[in-house]
Formats: structure tokens, sequence, C-alpha cells
């Protein structure tokens, strides 16, 4: 993949995604501007080639002129956080109105279309990224709809004039050793099951999603950078979304058999039994929220990343778990 000659991309959200699409950006030699928070994270960057700008998602003037000055924006900090993406629509309006090229890639989540299983049952219903249709009709109560809503109303304004697109990730996996960071949904439950010495979960624990490996994800982005230029601008106001995973799906059942399983044989729990949360034990897990994020369905189907060429080819989200990020918890106690 080569970038075109001069294209610079701004990243918002240099984290656990943000660090490997900047990685794919500078293997595909774009020029990336990022904003940390820390001079140290600052400093790595900038020995890698990134130029870093102390700041932090509440700096919304900062933001808007980052992306004013650049040809693509990628977001891959909060998907709830609506004044810093406000922000960046505003400087993607001040290219818009100067007739410049304008990109801006967004990251949701799969959480927009979670039901409310409580791990009862799983469900039939599945997203399809070539079906704007169902996705639209999520409330606007939906987690991170908020947000998604106030980009798919700018794009429509913006028009031909901006081309615009929400990345919308399952459950994201994996560990790379050079930025020591780990997702949220699984390391979560590890730390409950070793902190209380059991591998839990919502109910029955039957409900299903989706996964991908934060490599994998991470080459989604310069994907849709080099590809997004000879979508039809029309076909992307009217569907902007993207769903980034790799094909394989799971139960919270299984996950929850799988950490068992792999810390009783290291030792680290005394039984590989799997049981169901108390409500007392919910507190320890992410509070009330744990019965809707770990009970839930949000089962998806991505068509089009794979026509423009993205094909997963990470290791699969046990083998990650038991051979990456449990013996990285483990050695670091995390």
């Amino acid at each position: 993949m080569v970038a075109t000659a001069g294209k610079t991309v701004f990243l918002l959200g240099a984290g656990f995604v943000g660090q490997h699409v900047i990685e794919f950006l500078l293997e595909s030699k774009y020029a990336v501007t990022t904003i940390v928070r820390k001079e140290e994270i600052a400093a790595k960057l900038e020995k890698a080639g990134v130029k870093a700008i102390l700041g932090t998602l509440d700096d919304h003037e900062l933001i808007t002129s980052q992306v004013a000055e650049h040809e693509v924006t990628i977001n891959t900090s909060s998907s709830d956080d609506l004044p810093s993406v406000q922000a960046i629509l505003a400087g993607v309006r001040k290219r818009v109105v100067q007739d410049l090229p304008i990109t801006f890639i967004h990251t949701s989540g799969a959480g927009v279309m979670i039901d409310d299983a409580r791990g009862r049952y799983k469900t039939d219903k599945v997203y399809r990224d070539d079906d704007p249709a169902d996705i639209d009709a999520l409330p606007p109560t939906a987690i991170h709809r908020d947000v998604d809503l106030a980009i798919v109303e700018a794009a429509r304004e913006f028009g031909a004039k901006a081309r615009v697109a929400i990345v919308i990730p399952p459950v994201v996996y994996g560990f790379n050793s050079n930025h020591n960071r780990l997702s949220m949904a699984l390391p979560v439950l590890v730390k409950f099951a070793l902190k209380h010495g059991f591998s839990g979960r919502v109910g029955e624990g039957r409900n299903v999603w989706g996964s991908v490996h934060v490599a994998d994800l991470g080459r989604v982005y310069p994907t849709l950078v080099e590809h997004l230029g000879s979508e039809p601008s029309s076909a992307l106001v009217e569907n902007p979304y993207f769903f980034a995973e790799n094909g394989t799906e799971f139960s919270w059942k299984e996950a929850a058999e799988k950490i068992g399983q792999i810390l009783y044989k290291l030792g680290k729990i005394p039984s590989p039994e799997t049981k169901a949360w108390e409500p007392s034990d919910l507190k320890h897990v992410i509070g009330p929220a744990t019965e809707i994020y770990f009970g839930g369905n949000s089962r998806s189907v991505g068509t089009r990343l794979p026509k423009m060429g993205w094909v997963p080819r990470e290791k699969d989200i046990w083998a990650s778990l038991e051979e990456d990020e449990i013996p990285y918890m483990i050695a670091t106690q995390i």
C-alpha cells in the first residue's frame, strides 16, 4: 500500500487502537500528527516519526485547528465524547468551506447494536454494513449513538465535499509488547477471576458478540484512507458505516469457560468451572453496566472492508488470550 504524496493525517486517540493505526500509517509513508497527554508518550512517538502535541480531548480549539490543517482525520479516542467530536466536525467544516479535501474516519463500537438479553439467549438479529437502514433505525438512546448521529448529520450537510466514515468494531482483543496496552472486555473478566477465584458471566451467558484483533483493526484505517477517495460520495453519505469484524463470534459463556480453563491450568484459580455473577459481584466488573455490556448480543457482518482488500490475518481470540494477554497480566500483576 503506497500513500498519496503529501497526504497528512491527524489522529486523535493514540491509545490501544490508535498506536497500531499510527504504526500502519507510518509504514505507508503518511505524515502523522497526534495529541497526547504525557511528555514521555510524546517523546516516544516523536522518535518513531510522529509529530506529537501535548493536549487532551478537552482542548477543543486545538483539535479543531489540527483537523483544519490536515487532509485526513482519524478518531480512535472515546466513542462517547460528543464535545471532542463536535470540535473535529468544526475543523472538517473549515476545510469544506475552503474547498479543501477532507476525510474523517471515526471509531464507534458494536455496543451501539446491543440488546437487553442479559445472558438469556443468542439473538437471530445480525446487522450488516451493506444494509444501513437497520443501523439508521437504532434509537438515539443506544450506546454511542448520540455521537454517531452528530457525525451522520454533519456528513449529510457536507455532502460530496467531505468523505466521512464510521468504523464499528466488535470486541477488540490482542496485545503488542511494543505498546504494553490491553483491551477492555476480556481483561476485565480475567481481573475479576484472578481476584475472586472464579470465572463469571451474566446469567447463562448465551449472548453473542463478534471479535477483531487490534492489529487487524489498525489496518482498517489506512485501507479506508486509501480507498475512500474512489467511493462514490453519495454512497458514503447514505451509508458511512464499516463493520470491522474477523468472522468469528463467541458467546460470553464460552469466554468465561476459556478464561476459567486457562487460569486453572496456570494454577491461578481453584477450579475451571464458571458461574453466573451475583448482584454483589457486578461492582467488581464494570458496575451496573455489566449486565448490558457482558449480557447483551451484538452480532454484525462486515462486507465493505473486504471488498477494499482488508483481510484479517492475526491469531484468533482464544490463542491471543492464552498466549499474549493473560501471560502479560500475570507477569505485570495488572
